[in-house]
């Protein structure tokens, strides 16, 4: 099982680091959790196209986590994708999509009728709801979607993939949720969410009252350690940072207060090989897990 991280930002802009998407890949197949900024760019850095992946899964309606969506099946289809785009998401996000899709059908048509395509299969979406305990399976791998705490923004998921020996899960964006903290249990691999509160204090464009606000529905950095050790997990890799800056060595220090296993700051196009028990980013090999 191979991870990937591909965004690892937040709506606030940053030069290093996209909007929210990772890959995972195990079982014979290639998952897209989320599509934000930046995403179809990231998988060519990465070593792939969209056109190769097998599923889109999309963890709520907010814009960091799908904005990129109708780029990501337009640039597949210039990729040579064939195949459908199977995308598993919240009904207000299908609801969402469908009316991108709708607000550029007649580019599409143009394109279509002026450069003579052959195929417009690649262009098509296979719109699958999810609910918290559904079950997916993608190749040999499981996939188990929870519902997690985003409120208000309504419903949510994080995911945990399984197959053969290994497990990992990712959260989604959300507060403590004792739900994914019982699917995950013993998880090898936890991609959790972190708002580093003390680097995001209030300033001229946000109130102590929304800074309030957007900590109430993310995990602190005083918490996530404490999620992983509840979990049992063996590795924790930190992402969807908020702010994207902080000071990494008071993080790891925050972090490793609460549990003891394997702590990573993740970062864009960082490799996470589960059965090597590897972390590589940017073909450099960081460590040993």
């Amino acid at each position: 099982m191979r991870v990937t991280l591909l965004g690892t930002g937040c709506p606030v802009v940053h030069s290093g680091r996209r909007g929210a998407a990772m890959t995972v890949e195990c079982g014979g197949a290639r998952v897209l959790i989320d599509c934000g900024s930046g995403v179809t760019q990231r998988l060519v850095e990465a070593g792939t196209i969209g056109a190769s992946l097998d599923a889109l899964l999309i963890t709520h309606f907010h814009t960091d986590h799908l904005v990129d969506f109708y780029q990501l099946v337009i640039s597949s289809w210039h990729q040579g994708r064939k195949r459908p785009w199977p995308v598993y998401a919240p009904r207000p996000v299908l609801d969402h999509l469908a009316a991108i899709l709708a607000a550029w059908k007649p580019e599409r048509e143009q394109r279509i009728a002026f450069e003579q395509r052959n195929s417009q299969t690649g262009l098509e979406i296979e719109p699958h709801e999810i609910s918290g305990g559904d079950q997916l399976t993608f190749g040999d791998m499981e996939v188990e979607v929870v519902e997690v705490d985003h409120a208000p923004v309504r419903p949510a998921f994080g995911f945990v993939f399984r197959s053969g020996d290994f497990t990992a899960v990712h959260s989604g964006d959300t507060a403590r949720c004792e739900a994914l903290i019982t699917a995950g249990q013993g998880a090898d691999l936890l991609v959790h969410e972190v708002m580093v509160h003390r680097n995001a204090p209030p300033d001229t464009h946000r109130s102590a009252t929304t800074m309030d606000n957007v900590a109430s529905y993310h995990t602190l950095s005083s918490e996530v350690g404490g999620i992983a050790h509840d979990m049992a997990v063996k590795i924790l890799v930190l992402t969807h940072f908020v702010p994207p800056d902080m000071d990494r060595a008071a993080l790891l220090s925050e972090v490793g207060s609460d549990f003891d296993g394997h702590v990573v700051v993740g970062e864009d196009l960082m490799r996470i090989d589960l059965a090597a028990r590897t972390v590589v980013w940017r073909d450099m090999h960081l460590r040993t897990l």
